[in-house]
């Protein structure tokens, strides 16, 4: 439909004649439209699922990031024909449960990372006060929307982000020590606890696969499909306080989750 066409329905004098024109239009060229629209849904998937953010693929097409966000809604066609489905550009290992060593290094995530050779690196996305949600709150002891400390950093491997990172503590206990202030814990997150008089009990390890929220798939650079997987740590001293509830969000497939027994009790 050229624009002199679709002019000369506009000027038709008698309306009910424009309105069924404009309609049998309007449904003839709705199912190229809403393919034409999935197609474009998996171009800007596949440019995610590269490394690219949504500010970066906007500043390219030339629209805004939020336009960008809002072509990706919505299911995706399958792709085409002769096209191979484009491998995760990193995988990461996430062991669970969680080696003693690894735990007590300067990041979980960094030497997790460094022992397979990838390129790790992080960043601080917010350190401060939020409410508690259901999962976190029962594992702090605290009521559902209660103020804790949170601690939410982002995860990379060459470059591609991997996971975000939450640890949750409670506000009474640490909301006056240097755990609430928003630099990274030298020399490291568990000399900190210790200084302050904890000492390890017992952890818990949760792990749950679930589709992303709209943060965690813009922050994450997610296809609108994909799931994420979430590991939840609660950490508790010897006393049985809460001490640290640690919350990672892991795209689900940037990862691998090797599974370790108990030494001399693994059987096929």
């Amino acid at each position: 439909m050229d624009n002199r066409a679709l002019a000369q329905i506009a000027a038709l004098a008698d309306p009910i004649d424009r309105l069924r024109f404009l309609n049998q239009l309007m449904t003839e060229y709705q199912g190229s439209l809403t393919e034409l629209a999935s197609y474009r849904r998996h171009a800007i998937a596949e440019a995610r699922d590269s490394g690219m953010t949504t500010e970066q693929i906007g500043s390219k097409v030339g629209v805004s990031h939020a336009r960008i966000s809002q072509m990706s809604k919505g299911p995706m066609a399958k792709a085409p024909a002769g096209t191979a489905t484009a491998a995760p550009k990193v995988l990461v290992a996430r062991s669970l449960p969680t080696d003693p060593a690894v735990r007590g290094s300067k990041s979980l995530f960094l030497m997790e990372a460094e022992r397979q050779g990838l390129e790790a690196g992080r960043r601080m996305l917010y350190v401060g006060p939020e409410p508690a949600s259901e999962h976190i709150a029962a594992c702090l002891h605290v009521e559902t929307g209660d103020e804790v400390i949170a601690r939410r950093k982002l995860m990379t491997a060459n470059d591609v982000p991997v996971r975000i990172a939450t640890s949750y503590f409670r506000a009474d206990l640490f909301g006056a020590t240097r755990i609430a202030q928003p630099e990274f814990v030298l020399p490291t997150l568990q000399a900190a606890l210790t200084s302050l008089g904890y000492s390890f009990g017992h952890a818990e390890e949760v792990l749950t696969a679930r589709r992303a929220t709209t943060f965690e798939a813009e922050t994450l650079n997610l296809a609108p499909d994909e799931w994420v997987v979430q590991v939840v740590r609660a950490s508790y001293s010897t006393e049985d306080t809460p001490v640290h509830i640690l919350e990672t969000i892991c795209a689900a497939t940037r990862h691998i989750f090797p599974i370790g027994q108990a030494a001399g009790v693994d059987e096929f």
